[in-house]
Formats: structure tokens, C-alpha cells, sequence
């Protein structure tokens, strides 16, 4: 158990320093398998590298057509185009509205998050010029938007967070509907009004919008393609995993082909836009697999027993341990989809196993599950936060604890209603 702990808050400590889960997470998980009393290599090699393996066999495909169908949605002009029409349509006066309710349709819709930043931007930045609100907030939108209820909690959302539960929990993408909406209505609602509160705060105090250092290019409306029709893809993507009940496997591919049919005109582009996607896509299953690798050797320790018996004693409601385990591992790891794979690889089965004896329905398993890892993951060493305060020009001192309640606090109170929901027998 000492082992397992301290191999825990090391990952947490090298990860929020800035080091790369790929090589780290070995490296913590050999501290596990020394105090564990395993041999070393044999750890490394079958241990590790068969839960690395497993992890990336499963999941590559998602994580591969994934990442090209955001790409190819972020250079046919297609996730901008959406984006603008829409912030467009509520207008600046609400402009705090507009960025979440843009990163919003395109996560659901199935496109990477760090492409929705990019495509959100430079609209977020024009929009908050002529509101006159702080740039400060403009991290926090997009978070909001993007990093909670439309990755976690609305049912059927195709992000990675929402389809890792499936595996275990034999469920489908819209599992525990209700509980998924309400939590997800939370976050939204929530976090909106919180950020308006801090903007009218911000206001009073003579903190307004600065232009930021770096030119921030304008969008041209007139290059963009028709919204309408650039909407075709993400719905395609939502109807045939939840209506047609698709693998999402082809779901994805849905979005792909019908994403380079409306754009055929750009057919020469779309080449490096799929290399360009494919290559990101290695690195984003390599960080998880590796998180997994690290919860594998976890699994094989004789320390795991006694971790299990603990996790799973926490008096009370069972959905009150499988919250904690999840979010704690998605803390340590800085990562939501890596605490998740990790929390599962190693007591997924063992909730099942309890969701059947106990006679509670698996899907609010995966749905607690699923909205668990969504809260400590936004801690400052997060790879996402990093990237969104780097695109946006922010620091941690400016913007973090407005991400932080809207994309930590308030997920983890939602957490807490959904058990209460669970509990009184609401799916």
C-alpha cells in the first residue's frame, strides 16, 4: 500500500513539474512494483506494457479517427464557421454565452478540444473587445464549454470520457439520461452564472478588455463555409452513434467522409489534414495508454487487495467510492480519459460485478464514472489547462480559479447530486 501511495503522489508531483506521463508513468509504476516485492523487469515488460497495450488496442481507432475529424473540421473552416454563427447569433451582449454555448456544439458534436480553442479564439477575443469584458474570463468560457458537461455528463457526447465507461460497464453512450442531463445542466448553468457574476464584479472594478500582445487574426466571415451545412458532420457523427446505434467506430467515419464530400473542393488539403491528425492522435493514446500501464502494475501488486478493500469499503453508497477512486487517479494523473482508464483497468469489473448483486443499474456506474473524471482533472498541472492558458495568452495567477470553480468545483458538486439521484432510483 505504501508503495502504491507513494508511486501515486509522485506521478502527481513529476506531472504537475511538467513531465511527460510517457516516460514518468514507468518510472512510478517500477516505485510500486519495488515496494510490491514484484521482479523489476518482468513488471515493466508484461505488467506495464500489457495494460499500455491493451489500453491502445481498444482504443486507437477512436482516438486516431478522433483526432482527424477535428482536423479536418478545423482547416475545411467547418468548426469556425459553426462556432462564428453561433456567437454570432446570441451577440456580444452575451458574449460569455456565445463562447460556451460554441465550444459547447462542437464537443458534442465530436471535435478534440484542443481544436475548439483554436477555433474559438480569435472569435472569444472579438466578441470580449466589444462587451468590454476581461480576457481573464475568456480561458474559463472556453473551459466551460468544453472541459464538462458536453465531455462528461450530456448522454451520448462521442468525447473519449464518455465511451471508456462502455467497455466496462456494458452500456451504450446515452447511459443514466436523466442523471447525465441534470448533472450536465448543473455544470452549464452553474458556471455561466458564476462567470457573469465574476465579470459584472471585474466591471465594477475597472477591469476591462486589453488587447492582447500578439495579433489575434480576424475571422473572415466570407471565406468560411456555409454553417448550415458545416452542422451536417457533427450531426452525422451524434445520429448514427445514439439513434442508428453505431459503433463509434464508424460513426466517426460518418463525420470523416461527409465532412470531405460537402468540402471536395479542398480534396488537395485533405491529405496533410489527415497526416496532421493521425500523428496528434499517436500522442494523445500514447499519454493515456501509458496512465493505464502505470494502473496495471497497481492491479498486479498484493498491495492492490488491500486498496481495493478499502475503496470499495467506504461506508455508504458504492457510487461514493468509484467518485473518489476516479477522481483521485484523474488528479494524480492530470488527465480525465488517464484517471478514468486507470480506475476502471483495475475496479471496473468489481463495480459491475456489485451494480449486478446489488441490483443497481450499470449505466449509473458508467455515468458517475464517466462525470467523475472531470473534476480534479483540471488541476493547474492538467495538459489541457497548460495548452488553453498558452493559446490564450493567459497565466495561472489571471485566469486559473476561474477555470478551476467552473471546471472543478461545480463538476464535483454535480458529482455529488448524481449519487443522490442514483440513490433515489432516477437513471
Amino acid at each position: 500500500m505504501l508503495g502504491i501511495v507513494i508511486g501515486l503522489l509522485l506521478l502527481m508531483y513529476l506531472a504537475y513539474r511538467g513531465w511527460s506521463i510517457i516516460w514518468i508513468a514507468p518510472i512510478c509504476a517500477t516505485v510500486v512494483a519495488l515496494f510490491g516485492g514484484v521482479e523489476l523487469l518482468p513488471n515493466y515488460t508484461e505488467s506495464y506494457m500489457g495494460g499500455f497495450v491493451a489500453f491502445a488496442k481498444s482504443w486507437f481507432p477512436v482516438f486516431m479517427l478522433g483526432a482527424i475529424f477535428g482536423k479536418l473540421m478545423e482547416d475545411t473552416g467547418a468548426a469556425k464557421s459553426v462556432a462564428k454563427f453561433i456567437t454570432k447569433l446570441i451577440g456580444p451582449k452575451r458574449a460569455i454565452l456565445g463562447v460556451v454555448a460554441g465550444c459547447g456544439v462542437l464537443t458534442y458534436g465530436g471535435v478534440s478540444l484542443f481544436v475548439v480553442v483554436f477555433a474559438i479564439y480569435p472569435l472569444a477575443v472579438a466578441l470580449f473587445r466589444e462587451a468590454n469584458i476581461s480576457r481573464k474570463l475568456i480561458p474559463a468560457a472556453i473551459a466551460l464549454g468544453s472541459f464538462t458537461f458536453t465531455m462528461t455528463a450530456f448522454p451520448g457526447t462521442p468525447q473519449i470520457q464518455n465511451l471508456i465507461p462502455m467497455e466496462y460497464f456494458r452500456t451504450t453512450p446515452t447511459a443514466a439520461p436523466i442523471i447525465g442531463l441534470i448533472a450536465g445542466l448543473i455544470m452549464a448553468a452553474g458556471g455561466y452564472m458564476y462567470l457573469v457574476w465574476t465579470e459584472r464584479k471585474l466591471t465594477a472594478n475597472g477591469d476591462g478588455f486589453i488587447e492582447p500582445e500578439e495579433n489575434i487574426e480576424e475571422v473572415n466571415e466570407d471565406s468560411l463555409p456555409n454553417p448550415f451545412v458545416s452542422f451536417l458532420p457533427l450531426v452525422s457523427v451524434i445520429v448514427t452513434l445514439n439513434f442508428l446505434e453505431w459503433n463509434v467506430i464508424p460513426a466517426l467515419l460518418s463525420g470523416i467522409i461527409l465532412i470531405m464530400a460537402l468540402n471536395y473542393k479542398m480534396l488537395p488539403k485533405f491529405t496533410e489534414a489527415i497526416n496532421k491528425g493521425a500523428a496528434g492522435s499517436v500522442i494523445a493514446i500514447i499519454n493515456t495508454s501509458a496512465a493505464v500501464g502505470f494502473g496495471a502494475v497497481v492491479r498486479a501488486v498484493p498491495g492492490f487487495t488491500t486498496l481495493t478493500d478499502f475503496v470499495l469499503g467506504i461506508e455508504g453508497n458504492p457510487l461514493i467510492s468509484e467518485a473518489i477512486a476516479v477522481n483521485l487517479l484523474a488528479g494524480a494523473t492530470g488527465s480525465a480519459s488517464g484517471g478514468l482508464g486507470i480506475a476502471l483497468a483495475a475496479l471496473g469489473e468489481k463495480y459491475y460485478q456489485l451494480a449486478l448483486s446489488s441490483g443497481m443499474d450499470p449505466a449509473v456506474f458508467h455515468r458517475v464514472a464517466s462525470l467523475a473524471c472531470g473534476g480534479l482533472d483540471s488541476l493547474p498541472h492538467n495538459g489541457a489547462v497548460l495548452t488553453l492558458l498558452a493559446i490564450t495568452g493567459m497565466t495561472h495567477k489571471k485566469s486559473y480559479l476561474h477555470i478551476f470553480v467552473v471546471a472543478t468545483v461545480i463538476p464535483v458538486l454535480a458529482v455529488i447530486v448524481a449519487i443522490i439521484l442514483a440513490s433515489m432510483g432516477v437513471v
